[in-house]
């Protein structure tokens, strides 16, 4: 039985992603060609460039676990079985977890039983294991695709099959003449957890292997899915008043859309390979069956998936850009996580402000009255925003009402806790101010408007 082509499920396909600044994505490398091939269906193209990977350097994980995968494709399932359990190995090696992951689920895709390397991976990983302390530094890079020579164009069929076994023999000797494993650093998240736990959090991962150009997360859509990026890289984009703005560039570890494990809010960006990727992916339905059994889980998620939460909104929010380091530090102190459900106001109009809300996720409605008392919208706002702040700063009732349009989560930061945090960072005190201001003279703008189209259509 060959093994199945997990790709993830497309939203669309786009146009090449922008080489982004500090990306690692100048020159094709030899993985991605690989990869390449293996989404176009060119099976053993893609294989001599795989087993020549490993040929080169028995240490990459990624080179074995796309060798394995291609050698079950073409019928060699027990070799394939040989690589991937190999790649579990050196991609723990390497801090690498969710291409552990990726190598157990292949071996699992090709017939094997993937429940010991998972145990392998736990047990390596969680807080208690012994080789956690200083990793090993990473390997050097492999050569450009345009200098890399694959195995030869001559190997076909059989022969090829051959030589890639041969190879991964040889890595396996390779890696059997090794007395000790090196020690691996800790990792975020997952070296918070006991063995138990961690072992049932991997368990719950899938893998996805992505060809460049798809778009993974949809901007605004629901997320039920977290990513962990096991090779390649992504870039998020945020689409805003008709301007598209890049957010930043994930690469190996790296992990996206894990708001949507705690709540329904709409995806506040949008994420789309800029080079072939491979990925775990854990649901939100996955992990509450974890957290049920395992609270723990749900603990450690919890503060990691704030501490992003806190980190994004620093890359995205304005507010953040007009504060010193320090000041940020103070006003993330003293804040709360709010979930505001579908439909909650989160201030009312006429009344003022009991605080400050810092919009991380989803999107809030602002409506007031214009001069005939009708409902006049002023717009929406979204992650990164600011809202309450005017009441607490131009010391007046709010001037609109804010309901959420979605679930939605916020950063939100009491009267009192307000007056705490300026009391001891000035600045942002004066940040707020500006905003306000900009705020107040959007305002006037937006019923001066108003109040033009209505005369426009008195007068016709």
């Amino acid at each position: 039985m060959n093994a199945r082509l997990p790709v993830v499920k497309v939203a669309a396909m786009r146009t090449a992603a922008p080489v982004l600044p500090g990306s690692s994505h100048t020159l094709e490398s030899p993985i991605d060609r690989a990869l390449s091939l293996l989404f176009a269906n060119e099976r053993e193209a893609a294989l001599r460039w795989a087993a020549a990977i490993v040929k080169h350097d028995p240490l990459m994980a990624t080179g074995l676990v796309v060798c394995g995968r291609l050698l079950g494709d073409l019928g060699r399932q027990e070799v394939g079985r040989e690589a991937c359990k190999l790649a579990v190995s050196r991609a723990i090696d390497l801090e690498n977890l969710p291409l552990a992951v990726v190598a157990a689920r292949q071996f699992e895709e090709l017939g094997g039983d993937p429940n010991s390397l998972l145990d392998e991976i736990a047990e390596a990983f969680c807080r208690d294991s012994p080789r956690l302390g200083e990793g090993m530094p990473p390997p050097p890079p492999l050569p450009p695709a345009e200098s890399f020579q694959p195995l030869h164009a001559v190997l076909m069929g059989a022969s090829l099959l051959n030589k890639a076994t041969e190879i991964v023999h040889e890595a396996h000797r390779q890696h059997l003449t090794e007395t000790a494993r090196p020690g691996i650093a800790q990792l975020p998240l997952f070296s918070k957890l006991d063995c138990a736990g961690l072992r049932a959090l991997v368990g719950a991962f899938s893998a996805e292997w992505i060809p460049e150009t798809t778009r993974v997360v949809e901007q605004g859509s629901e997320g039920t899915d977290a990513y962990f990026v096991a090779r390649g890289e992504l870039h998020a984009e945020r689409e805003r008043d008709g301007e598209t703005v890049t957010l930043s560039r994930l690469t190996n570890g790296a992990v996206f859309g894990e708001m949507a494990l705690l709540s329904r809010a709409p995806r506040a960006a949008g994420v789309f390979a800029s080079r072939p990727t491979i990925v775990v992916r854990v649901s939100r339905d996955a992990l509450d069956g974890v957290v049920s059994k395992h609270p723990e889980v749900g603990d450690e998620l919890s503060v990691f998936a704030r501490e992003r939460m806190v980190s994004n909104l620093i890359r995205m929010s304005e507010l953040f850009a007009l504060v010193r380091e320090e000041g940020r530090s103070a006003l993330v102190a003293g804040c709360t996580p709010r979930l505001i459900e579908k439909g909650q106001v989160l201030f009312f109009r006429g009344r003022p402000a009991d605080g400050v809300h810092l919009i991380a996720s989803g999107e809030v409605s602002q409506t007031s009255l214009d001069e005939s008392g009708e409902p006049l919208v002023r717009g929406t706002l979204s992650a990164g925003d600011v809202v309450g702040h005017d009441s607490l700063v131009l010391r007046r009732p709010m001037e609109v009402e804010v309901v959420a349009l979605h679930p939605t989560v916020t950063l939100f930061l009491s009267e009192e806790d307000f007056h705490a945090v300026i009391d001891s960072e000035p600045r942002i005190l004066l940040a707020l101010y500006k905003l306000a201001v900009r705020s107040d003279s959007d305002a006037k703008t937006i019923r001066e408007e108003a109040t033009t189209v209505v005369d426009d259509s008195v007068l016709v």
